[in-house]
């Protein structure tokens, strides 16, 4: 048995995701074009803070609250016919998390190069 390394896994999820930068998540959010979806911990973010006009998801809940059939769209948190934007701590999670999303049936994901550390160097704003 072969099992594969984290590396390995990412390397893999990278040749198939679209990944922007800070900036150009930036932009998508000002526009009105995307859901902005912190996928961190709920600790990662009581420790350094949320990303203004983001929604929290975290990893582990993903694939359920982005079903269709969720609350989260259900109650209007999410727009289904806007780009789900992703990030995590450093874009390792993310990585994986969109190559998830697009096993589901998603077209429009994407993932944040850097992840929140970009976005703290960036123009997002940290509340």
């Amino acid at each position: 048995m072969t099992v594969k390394s984290i590396q390995t896994l990412v390397s893999e999820a990278m040749q198939e995701i679209k990944t922007i930068n800070a900036d150009d998540a930036h932009k998508m959010v000002e526009d009105n074009e995307c859901n902005l979806i912190d996928i961190r911990e709920a600790r990662e973010l009581e420790k350094t803070g949320s990303v203004e006009n983001s929604v929290h998801i975290s990893r582990g809940m993903l694939e359920i609250f982005l079903d269709p059939n969720s609350v989260y769209f259900q109650k209007g948190k999410l727009d289904q016919n806007k780009e789900m934007v992703l990030f995590c701590a450093g874009g390792v999670r993310s990585a994986l998390a969109v190559k998830a999303l697009k096993n589901m049936g998603y077209e429009k994901v994407s993932h944040i190069e850097g992840g929140f550390g970009a976005i703290s160097q960036s123009k997002f704003k940290i509340v």
